[in-house]
């Protein structure tokens, strides 16, 4: 004889909260208690404030849009300092290179 809940009939399939929850109103609970705490963690490592979230949301936008020039200004000192090297290099090998290829 099998102990597996699955052989048992479903006695709460007719249940309308039991359908609109999507499984008993605990489980339910359980896991959105679990799930707000983990997205609360996450938007709170990114700055969001529940009391303000007005406020966080556009304090958010604003870290971002710094952000993207920020790493345009980081790319774009990489770039310089490796121009410095790699385009004289280029050019030499341009100005000495046989003439045959």
């Amino acid at each position: 004889m099998s102990n597996d809940i699955r052989d048992y009939p479903r006695a709460r399939s007719s249940d309308g909260l039991y359908r609109f929850l999507g499984g008993s109103p605990v489980a339910v609970a359980f896991r959105l208690i679990l799930l707000s705490i983990l997205v609360g963690v996450v938007l709170s490592a990114i700055g969001f404030d529940p009391l303000n979230i007005l406020y966080s949301i556009r304090l958010l936008f604003i870290r971002l849009y710094e952000l993207g020039f920020d790493a345009f200004n980081w790319l774009w000192r990489y770039f310089l300092l490796g121009a410095v090297i790699v385009i004289p290099v280029w050019f030499l090998s341009r100005l000495f290179a046989p003439r045959g290829r």
